[in-house]
C-alpha cells in the first residue's frame, strides 16, 4: 500500500499574487516536485492557491492525485465553492461542506503537510495534531506552517502520538517525515 500524503494550507486565490508571493509559489512547486518523486499517493481538498499548485505541479510531474471536495457532487464543487477540478486524478464528493471535508482529508493521509495556511489550515492542523498524524510544515512560507512551535507551545500540551517536522526545504521535509512514518 502507497503512503498518503495530503497537503494543506493557503487555499486563497490570491495567494500567489502577493510580492512575496513568488517566493512561496516556488516553494510550493519544490514541494510536488518532491513528492511525485517518492512512490506515494497525494491528497489535498481539491483547491485553489497553494493546495491547487503544489496538487498540478505533483500530477503533471506524475503523482497521483486524489481531491476531497466540500461539495456532493461536480456541479456543486465549481459552482457553490468555486473550486477547480483540472488538477485531480479523482474527486471524492463527500457532501460535509468544507470543516467536515478537512475531518475525512485529514485521516485519508498518513503524513499531513502544511504549506502556509490560515484558519482552515489550522483546523486542519488540529485535527491532525488529535489524530496523531505525522506532520511536516514547510517552513518560510508564512501562515500555520511558520507557527507550529508557538501552537503547539500554546495548546499542545496533551499527547496524542502526532508527530510534527518543520524545514525550509521541501526534500528535507518530506525525508523527515516518511522516516517518522516508519518509526510509528
Amino acid at each position: 500500500m502507497r503512503i498518503k500524503v495530503g497537503v494543506m494550507g493557503s487555499a486563497a486565490p490570491d495567494s500567489a499574487k502577493l510580492d512575496t508571493g513568488r517566493l512561496v509559489v516556488e516553494k510550493a512547486e519544490q514541494l510536488a516536485r518532491a513528492i511525485a518523486g517518492r512512490e506515494v499517493v497525494l491528497f489535498t481538498g481539491a483547491t485553489t492557491g497553494l493546495v491547487y499548485v503544489v496538487g498540478k505541479t505533483a500530477r503533471d510531474a506524475g503523482c497521483f492525485h486524489v481531491g476531497i471536495s466540500p461539495g456532493t457532487n461536480e456541479r456543486e464543487h465549481v459552482e457553490m465553492y468555486h473550486l477547480p477540478t483540472d488538477s485531480c486524478d479523482v474527486l471524492v464528493y463527500t457532501g460535509f461542506g468544507l470543516k467536515g471535508r478537512n475531518v475525512v482529508l485529514v485521516r485519508s493521509c498518513d503524513v499531513v503537510l502544511f504549506v502556509a495556511g490560515a484558519m482552515g489550515s489550522l483546523n486542519e492542523f488540529t485535527i491532525a495534531y488529535d489524530e496523531g498524524k505525522v506532520i511536516g510544515c514547510l517552513t518560510g512560507t508564512g501562515g500555520v506552517a511558520d507557527e507550529v512551535d508557538y501552537l503547539l507551545q500554546k495548546f499542545g500540551k496533551r499527547s496524542t502520538g502526532a508527530r510534527v517536522f518543520q524545514n525550509e526545504d521541501p526534500e528535507k521535509l518530506l525525508d523527515d517525515c516518511m522516516s517518522g512514518i516508519r518509526a510509528k
